[in-house]
């Protein structure tokens, strides 16, 4: 393997290891350790805030393979985050406004 196949192997390797870390703070994969869904928002998007901040400091420095990959890998663990967010939104009901829910549970 050439020294640039290998740097960039090692690099979607790291990028790879940041994208398992970001689903697991989502509760999408188990923790390997605790063999459990743990949640963390926070830590999710620390681990986002991580790989934009390497975008941009690696920025005219990658391949178009690894540039691509680091971006496509950035907006999927955007928009699995932004989906998560919505699970934590609970709808805010406007005065005299019935929800579905309660209309069913009062019947």
């Amino acid at each position: 393997m050439a020294e640039s196949e290998k740097d960039t192997a090692l690099f979607m390797g790291l990028v790879l290891m940041f994208h398992a870390a970001a689903m697991q703070h989502m509760g999408k994969t188990k923790n390997p350790i605790s063999d459990k869904v743990e949640r963390s928002l926070d830590q999710a998007q620390f681990v986002i805030d991580t790989l934009d901040a390497l975008v941009t400091k690696t920025k005219g420095n990658l391949s178009d393979e690894e540039n691509r990959f680091l971006t496509n890998v950035v907006k999927e663990l955007k928009l699995n985050y932004v989906e998560e967010l919505a699970k934590d939104q609970k709808p805010v009901a406007e005065p005299g406004e019935v929800h579905p829910q309660e209309s069913k549970e009062s019947q």
